[in-house]
């Protein structure tokens, strides 16, 4: 034991530790929504890894920037002094759109980037700055990558230059180059980050198959891969926003393959924090619903109107209820959950 730490203290460095002494403690970051945090780490308390990437992928227009400015303006929300690093490679992040999504100018820095040899350095450069400090000034800090699959390489912009249409075979490589070196750092600084990207169909596929573009360094370097489709959330005639689902396509935290839908506002609401859970609780028998009514109190009430005020009905009580169908829908090691028909379901409050 005495030679392993005298080794420790030789070579190591502040990360560097006996096994025993490595704390597995995970942390998370709120996203806004229920549901989601339930769906990417086994509890509706829960949220994407807070020192770990989480990429967010899906087809052109489904709400993969304002999703991401969505969990932005709720971790600044839940974090005063917290701060964002926001790296755009579409120049479609700006002013106007940050304070229309209800995110704070004031601690969010947009960092332009156009390669991957450029957003590499400059992701990098900013971590190295981050644990400089000591751990106790450090305040928290998010990263987000807006999107992957825009990156060009430092050899594409300059064939491009000289009017070749030569396809760049090494950008694959150097994608999973940055993120390898970038994956450490972050969980070194206790940094979340989200990345986004855009999905294709495969060629070939005896069914429908989505997969991310840029190769397999952001497959390899994520902890969860989120693919999100849409459908529009109209208010009379007016489109308010997106209904989205969402489906683990890989997760450390959680089961894959599992999906759910979430509510996206396209203003400062963001993500809608209770949608969702009326299916949830429905799935773990603790309420019944029929043509879109819900036993409350004793009464029939419909729900949306039960979204209209969700304090008044999802209670400490019922939301701890929630939370262990969650645990037991969407964590690992747990049964499979009792469908609403069961004859055993759950008493709850808001029946």
């Amino acid at each position: 034991m005495d030679f392993l730490k005298d080794i420790v203290k030789e070579i190591g460095d502040d990360y560097t530790k006996l096994a025993a002494d490595i704390d597995e403690t995970e942390t998370y970051v709120d996203t806004g929504s229920y549901i989601f945090n339930g769906l990417v780490s086994g509890s509706i308390f829960g949220g994407v890894s807070g020192n770990k990437i989480t990429a967010i992928a899906g087809e052109s227009s489904t709400g993969k920037t304002f999703f991401s400015l969505a969990v932005v303006k709720n971790f600044l929300d839940s974090n005063p002094d917290g701060m964002c690093l926001y790296f755009d490679t579409e120049a479609a992040v700006n002013k106007s759109l940050l304070a229309s999504r209800g995110v704070d100018l004031n601690r969010t820095v947009v960092v332009n980037v156009v390669t991957v040899e450029e957003f590499r350095s400059k992701a990098l450069k900013a971590v190295d700055i981050y644990l400089k400090k000591p751990e106790d000034e450090r305040k928290p800090l998010m990263f987000v990558l807006d999107s992957l699959g825009m990156l060009s390489t430092e050899k594409e912009i300059t064939d491009a230059l000289n009017e070749k249409q030569v396809r760049d075979m090494t950008k694959s490589q150097l994608i999973k180059g940055a993120f390898r070196m970038l994956t450490l750092k972050l969980g070194q600084a206790n940094i979340p980050m989200i990345v986004t990207n855009h999905t294709y169909d495969v060629i070939g596929s005896y069914v429908p198959t989505k997969e991310m573009g840029g190769g397999s360094g952001l497959k390899y370097a994520a902890s969860t891969i989120i693919y999100l489709s849409k459908k529009k959330e109209k208010d009379g005639t007016e489109i308010v926003g997106n209904i989205i689902k969402a489906k683990t396509a890989k997760s450390r935290l959680s089961k894959e393959n599992k999906d759910v839908e979430i509510r996206l506002y396209y203003d400062d609401r963001g993500l809608d924090r209770y949608y969702g859970l009326l299916e949830l609780g429905e799935i773990g028998g603790l309420w019944k619903n029929v043509a879109g009514r819900y036993e409350v109190f004793g009464k029939k009430v419909y729900g949306k109107q039960i979204l209209k005020e969700p304090e008044k009905y999802f209670t400490e009580e019922v939301m701890q209820q929630l939370d262990e169908i969650a645990k037991q829908e969407f964590s690992y090691g747990d049964g499979n959950l009792r469908t609403s028909g069961s004859n055993d379901s759950t008493e709850s409050d808001l029946q």
